[in-house]
């Protein structure tokens, strides 16, 4: 992976409706949920919404992110602006849709990111080439990682049934 900057640093237990409020659950199209990433946090929403945000942008965030539903637009509108999150923890449900929809993520137990620092991974690592530190990586099952590689499981499993043919 490249380097990339931390454009959002947050802390534990983000849940989903911090991420895509339920308020804005009628709207469930992957193309369409974007717009309501962060939606309460304005600033950084607007900064989504203006293409000032680079795909690949890294949100870094504590233990527990995303918790509280299986809110998968939660995961469809941070896919949406390609963003990737390095945690120190991911909470299952979100863990699951991730995987699904192919977001980029990262579980990183000791990681230390602020908004601004510029972030490397590779080799079972993460590098805070801002910092100068390093932390170690808790891996995804090659299975679950593959799915993510791909894209999700749509363009997973279509790859492999296009292999058998």
């Amino acid at each position: 992976m490249a380097k990339e900057k931390v454009v959002l640093a947050l802390g534990d237990d983000i849940s989903t409706d911090i991420i895509y409020p339920g308020r804005f659950m009628a709207t469930v199209l992957p193309k369409e949920t974007p717009q309501f990433a962060f939606v309460d946090n304005a600033e950084f929403n607007r900064r989504l919404k203006a293409k000032e945000i680079p795909a690949g942008s890294m949100i870094a965030a504590g233990k527990n992110f995303g918790c509280g539903s299986s809110r998968e637009q939660a995961v469809s509108c941070l896919k949406g602006y390609d963003l990737a999150v390095v945690a120190k923890g991911i909470a299952r449900i979100f863990l699951q849709s991730a995987i699904n929809l192919g977001l980029n993520i990262v579980i990183c137990p000791e990681v230390e990111a602020a908004a601004g620092d510029e972030l490397e991974i590779a080799e079972g690592q993460v590098r805070n080439l801002t910092s100068g530190k390093s932390f170690a990586i808790t891996p995804l099952p090659k299975a679950r990682q593959s799915i993510i590689d791909a894209g999700g499981l749509i363009p997973y499993t279509r790859a492999l049934l296009l292999a058998r043919r």
